[in-house]
């Protein structure tokens, strides 16, 4: 073996942060599918990456197995939570988001344009 190749060193679980849920509506700010809007179906956060309904879609050759059969199948790739804004329903776009405390003491996640609450669908 010639090269050894460097390996990518991950944050630890209970380290890596990410501003993004799993049920956020979310909009792609970069890349090739820019302007979308989808539904977050999975999170990495160790990886800083996501997967959005709808967005980032690639084909895989799939071999046939006794329970699906072959061929090109198109599924969403995960990217990268920095091209992903948190979707507003109130202003209608992408929004940056901020925590704030609730009279009975609970941690929500807050639009910091319009100050509305926003919610992860499950």
């Amino acid at each position: 073996m010639l090269f050894k190749r460097a390996k990518r060193k991950l944050p630890k679980p209970h380290e890596a942060k990410c501003h993004i849920r799993k049920g956020d509506k979310v909009v792609v700010i970069a890349g090739k599918d820019k302007g979308k809007i989808g539904k977050v179906l999975q999170v990495f956060p160790r990886k800083q990456r996501a997967i959005v309904e709808g967005v980032n879609i690639v084909k895989r050759h799939m071999k046939p197995t006794p329970y699906s059969e072959g061929g090109i199948v198109e599924k969403p790739a995960p990217i990268h939570v920095s091209n992903l804004m948190v979707f507003c329903p109130k202003c209608n776009r992408g929004v940056r988001i901020g925590r704030k405390f609730l009279e009975d003491g609970t941690k929500v996640r807050v639009c910091k344009k319009c100050g509305e609450i926003i919610e992860a669908e499950e």
